[in-house]
C-alpha cells in the first residue's frame, strides 16, 4: 500500500499565516527530501531579474531548517507604487525536485490602499493567474488557467487589502504601540475576503543572521484562525515573522535567501504535523469494514467546524460516524440547486469538461449511477502524484495529474456539468494506523421530494467513502482554511468501533502510521492528503 500526503496551495506573499497554507500543502501531500535549488538557472534569473539592489529578501525555514525564500521592493509609481514579490518553495516530491514558484505584484495608491494585482502559482505543471481590478467595492476578477481565462466581478462589504501590502499600510500611519486594526484581506489564492486583526506592540530590536539589531515594532496577527507574530520597521519592512508549526521567515542577504539546501529531516517533522495519531484501547480494522465509529475530539477549538450532519453527528466534542452505505433520502435540500453552477476553479460549463463528463455517464439512467460512474472515471483518469496547486478542475483535466485535491475538483466539476449537485469536504480519513488530512467530494441524490447528500471518494475509488471520513469543513479553498488552526494541536480518542464479522487484519488505533514505501501509481488531498491506502 503506498500513500501520499498533500497540502493546501496559498501564497507565499505577506503575512506568515498566508505562507503557511502553501507549506500545508507540503505537511498534507508532500516529503521535502535534501535537495537544492540552483539559484543560477537561466529560469530562475528571469524570475528575478526584476528585482533591484533594494530588494528586501527573506529565508523560509520550517523548525530550523530552510526551505524556500521570498523577494520582495516597492517602486513608486505617478499614482502611488508598485509592489512586487517573488516566492519559491524547494520540494522534492517522489525523487523529482520541483520549486514551487509564486509571483504577486500589487498597484496600491499614495495612501497604499489597494487598486489592482495580478498573482500566480505554478506548481511545475504551469501557472495559475488571477488578476484583480478594484473600483471602489467592486471587484473585477481574471482567473487564467490552462490557456483560458473565466471573469467575473464580485461586490465586496469594503476595499479589502492584498496581504503583500499590509506592512507598507501599517507603515503609513498605523504602527502606533497599543493599536489595534481590523481589516479585510483579500487572498488570491482563494478568491475571497478574510477579517485579519492586528495588534502592533512595543518597539524592540531584532538580530538577523549576521546584521545588525534592527529596532521593528512586534506586531501580533489574527487571521484565518492563526497567530502569526512579525516584526515590523518604521518603513514597512519585515524584519522577522513566525507562525504555527515552526514555520518562520527572516530577513537575509540576497546570497543567503537563495542557497537552498532541504534537509531530509523536515521529511519526518512534516509527516509527523500532518498525522492525527488516535488513542484508546478500541482498534480500527479494515476501513470498508467499519460499520460505526465513535471518537473523542480535543486540543483545538471545533466551533467553526462542520462536524454534524450526514452520516456523522456530534454531541459535545464527541463525534458519531456511520457507514454512509446506510444513508437513506430525507427530506429534499432546497439549495441543493446551487451547487450545479460554475466556480472560478470548478469550471462545470467549460467545454471540454462537459465533453469528458458526458462520455463517462454514457448509458447511466439515475443519479446514482452516473454518480458512481464518475467516481470510477475520474480515480482511473488521474496520474496520483503529490501537487502544490491552485487546483482547477480544466487545469487537471488538462494535466491528468494530482492528489485528492485534484481529483475532487475535477469529480465536483464533471458532476455539475453532468447536472448533479456537488461540493467539496475536506477532514481526515484513516490510513494504516492514523487520520491523516484529505478532500472528497459529496453528491447530492435527488430522489423527487427527498434527497441525500453522499459523500464519495474518487481518490480512494470509493462509493460511498468510508465510515473513517471525518468531515471537518465544507466548501473551498476559503472554507478549508478552518483546519489550518487544528493542525499539530488536534487529539483524538477512539471511543468505539462497530464492524462487520468479518473483518480482519486488525490495526491497533494507537499505532505510529506505517508510512511504507512512497512511489508513483496513485492520487491525494489539501492537507495531509492521501492519495491511497
Amino acid at each position: 500500500m503506498r500513500q501520499f500526503f498533500r497540502p493546501l496551495p496559498r501564497t507565499v506573499t505577506g503575512p506568515l499565516s498566508i505562507l503557511l497554507l502553501v507549506c500545508w500543502a507540503a505537511v498534507m501531500a508532500l516529503l521535502i527530501n535534501r535537495s537544492y535549488l540552483q539559484a543560477s538557472s537561466a529560469t530562475l534569473a528571469a524570475d528575478l531579474a526584476r528585482y533591484t539592489s533594494a530588494a528586501v529578501w527573506h529565508g523560509v525555514y520550517y523548525r530550523g531548517e530552510k526551505i524556500g525564500f521570498t523577494v520582495s521592493q516597492t517602486l513608486k509609481t505617478e499614482s502611488g507604487f508598485e509592489l512586487q514579490e517573488d516566492g519559491r518553495l524547494q520540494m522534492s516530491l517522489l525523487g523529482a525536485t520541483t520549486p514551487v514558484t509564486i509571483r504577486t505584484t500589487a498597484y496600491v495608491d499614495k495612501d497604499f490602499q489597494l487598486r489592482s494585482f495580478e498573482f500566480s502559482l505554478d506548481p511545475g505543471t504551469g501557472p495559475t493567474e488571477v488578476r484583480g481590478q478594484l473600483d471602489g467595492t467592486r471587484l473585477a476578477l481574471a482567473v487564467k488557467s490552462a490557456g483560458r481565462t473565466r471573469t467575473e466581478v464580485r461586490e465586496m462589504t469594503e476595499p479589502p487589502a492584498l496581504s503583500l501590502n499590509l506592512s507598507r499600510r501599517l507603515a503609513n500611519g498605523g504602527l502606533v504601540t497599543g493599536a489595534r486594526h481590523r481589516w479585510t484581506i483579500f487572498d488570491a489564492a482563494t478568491l475571497h475576503n478574510a477579517p485579519i486583526v492586528v495588534d502592533v506592540g512595543k518597539r524592540e530590536l531584532v538580530r538577523g543572521p549576521g546584521t545588525a539589531p534592527i529596532p521593528a515594532f512586534r506586531v501580533e496577527t489574527e487571521f484565518s484562525g492563526l497567530h502569526t507574530t512579525s516584526w515590523v520597521t518604521d518603513t514597512g519592512e519585515v524584519v522577522r515573522e513566525e507562525s504555527p508549526l515552526g514555520l518562520l521567515t527572516i530577513r537575509e542577504s540576497p546570497e543567503n535567501a537563495r542557497a537552498m539546501a532541504v534537509p531530509g529531516q523536515v521529511q519526518a517533522d512534516l509527516l509527523q504535523a500532518s498525522a492525527v495519531v488516535p488513542v484508546g484501547r478500541e482498534r480500527i480494522d479494515e476501513v470498508r469494514d467499519v460499520l460505526r465509529l465513535r471518537m473523542r475530539l480535543e486540543g483545538a477549538d471545533l466551533s467553526a467546524l462542520d462536524l454534524d450532519g450526514g452520516s456523522q453527528t456530534l454531541a459535545g466534542n464527541v463525534v458519531e460516524l456511520r457507514d454512509p452505505r446506510g444513508l437513506r433520502a430525507t427530506t429534499g435540500d432546497p439549495g441543493a440547486a446551487r451547487y450545479l453552477a460554475p466556480e472560478p476553479l470548478i469550471e462545470s460549463d467549460d467545454p471540454d469538461i462537459r465533453a469528458e463528463a458526458a462520455n463517462a455517464v454514457r448509458g447511466a439512467a439515475s443519479t446514482r449511477e452516473r454518480a458512481e460512474r464518475l467516481t470510477r472515471y475520474v480515480n482511473g483518469l488521474l496520474e496520483k502524484k503529490p501537487t502544490v496547486s491552485i487546483p482547477s478542475a480544466r487545469e487537471v483535466l488538462r494535466t491528468r495529474v494530482g492528489d485528492c485535491n485534484e481529483h475532487t475538483a475535477l469529480f465536483v466539476a464533471m458532476a455539475r456539468a453532468s447536472g448533479i449537485p456537488a461540493r467539496i469536504a475536506v477532514g481526515l480519513a484513516f490510513v494504516r494506523g492514523a487520520f491523516y488530512y484529505h478532500a472528497w467530494p459529496e453528491v447530492y441524490i435527488d430522489e423527487g421530494s427527498r434527497g441525500l447528500w453522499l459523500p464519495v471518494d474518487p481518490t480512494f475509488n470509493q462509493f460511498p467513502a468510508d465510515a473513517t471520513h471525518v468531515r471537518l469543513a465544507r466548501g473551498g479553498l476559503d472554507r478549508q482554511t478552518a483546519i489550518l488552526p487544528l493542525l499539530g494541536r488536534l487529539k483524538m480518542t477512539i471511543l468505539d468501533v462497530e464492524a462487520a464479522p468479518e473483518s480482519e487484519r486488525p490495526i491497533l488505533a494507537n499505532a505510529p502510521a506505517d508510512l511504507g514505501q512512497l512511489a508513483v501509481p496513485l492520487p491525494q488531498r489539501a492537507s495531509g492528503c492521501t492519495c491511497s491506502r
